[in-house]
């Protein structure tokens, strides 16, 4: 008993601790969405596009051509990164040298969630007091269109992919699953307490 008394003691005196590093940049302080393509390491923050070539030793600022230098969410598909920002969603087809806007359909100009399943890319959006819900894009950004049946809630924060299962995270209502592409959503509370 002395002889495992005394190894738990060794043990628990041992500190076991995350290595963390700090990166130079980007610069901005709030760092709200991060994007992998290839090498490339994008950052979103409250002053725009970050992209960092080298696992975070620098950081460029790209952002020629957002008009909202408010970036909350991107996501990459194929050779395409999205931004969401409060001016809606941008495409870059160069890693972030230049972006468009790529508005056609959304009614929101607050994109706060993309989320890319398959071919299909889906933004989440907030406008107060209602919001307006998930918009889908079959095409590269060039249109969008809204995928709201079943979803209690409006105001769609975060979006998720697993497989086939897409899941949004609202104001107020919990989560919502689609298993159609957004077709249809459905609640998916249970446990949840807020």
């Amino acid at each position: 008993m002395k002889r495992l008394f005394i190894i738990l003691i060794l043990f628990s005196s041992i500190s076991i601790k995350a290595q963390w590093v700090q990166t130079n940049g980007p610069n901005g302080g709030v760092v709200k969405s991060f994007a992998i393509s290839g090498t490339n390491i994008f950052a979103g923050t409250y002053n725009g596009v970050y992209l960092s070539t080298n696992n975070g030793t620098s950081w460029t600022a790209v952002n020629n051509g957002l008009t909202n230098l408010d970036v909350w969410s991107l996501a990459v598909s194929g050779t395409n990164i999205f931004a969401g920002t409060g001016d809606g969603v941008f495409k870059s087809t160069n890693n972030g040298t230049s972006w468009t806007a790529v508005n056609n359909g959304l009614t929101s100009s607050g994109v706060y969630a993309l989320a890319v399943s398959g071919t299909n890319i889906f933004a989440g959006t907030y406008n107060y007091p209602t919001g307006y819900g998930v918009f889908k894009s079959t095409n590269n950004g060039a249109s969008w269109t809204a995928v709201n049946n079943g979803l209690t809630n409006l105001s769609v924060f975060s979006l998720a992919v697993s497989g086939t299962n897409i899941f949004a995270g609202t104001l107020y209502n919990g989560v919502f699953l689609s298993t159609n592409n957004g077709a249809s959503w459905t609640a998916i509370n249970n446990g949840l307490t807020n």
